[in-house]
């Protein structure tokens, strides 16, 4: 288990990223034209501080969070409680062994749990194996090619190759679509506070001394599949 750089030491800025995060709901939007989860089982992949549970939970018969980091683990089931969500719970596990049975979930979701890539493929294998037949699984992770945003990625892990990811998904049989969403907060204190937890103190400050206001244009990847 590799650690978070951001969320396992900072989670309550997390949470303040969370809720800058594509405010137009545009992620949210393609996932529910390529598969609609209303009155299905999701399971959201390491699912942090349960950000994305109460979201699923409006429209789906069961959400399931499985993390395994267990401080985050534990406030995710905080939320649960105190937003009394009956159709929502959270296990203990990692990706790459699923507490799950075989073909018991219709949706899974990850969003930024880890850099997807070579080296995920036993978590695809797990993706596999706990989705029903026409089950889909969505995986979000940054488009480092364009965007605002992508361009400070590139700069932060200059050995990024996205032409080599984008390879392994087309070799793993998975479709892209590409979402120009936004990062957008409510104060610069708070858009200053969540570039600091991605990015270097170095690299933060130059981001910070050219980018003005409280948010930026930022690229992703929804890559997804539908299994048989």
């Amino acid at each position: 288990m590799i650690p978070s750089p951001n969320i396992w030491s900072n989670p309550d800025v997390y949470e303040i990223e969370n809720r800058g995060v594509d405010p137009d709901g545009l992620i949210e939007a393609a996932m529910a034209g390529i598969h609609d989860w209303t009155g299905q089982r999701v399971l959201d992949v390491g699912c942090g501080s349960g950000f994305h549970l109460p979201r699923f939970a409006l429209s789906a018969s069961s959400v399931l969070g499985v993390e395994p980091h267990e401080p985050l683990a534990t406030l995710a089931r905080q939320r649960i409680q105190e937003l009394s969500l009956a159709n929502a719970s959270v296990l203990d596990g990692a990706a790459q062994e699923l507490p799950l049975a075989d073909d018991s979930v219709d949706v899974a979701h990850a969003r930024w749990a880890y850099f997807f890539g070579p080296g995920c493929e036993p978590g695809l294998a797990e993706l596999d194996r706990v989705l029903r037949p026409s089950g889909t699984a969505f995986v979000i992770d940054n488009d480092a090619t364009r965007s605002t945003f992508g361009a400070w990625f590139r700069r932060s892990l200059p050995t990024y190759d996205p032409m080599g990811i984008e390879r392994f998904w087309a070799r793993q049989g998975w479709s892209r679509e590409r979402i120009d969403m936004r990062w957008s907060f409510g104060s610069r204190a708070d858009f200053e506070s969540v570039v600091r937890i991605e990015f270097t103190e170095t690299l933060a400050d130059g981001i910070l001394a050219e980018q003005q206001g409280s948010g930026v244009d930022y690229a992703v990847n929804l890559w997804w599949r539908t299994f048989t």
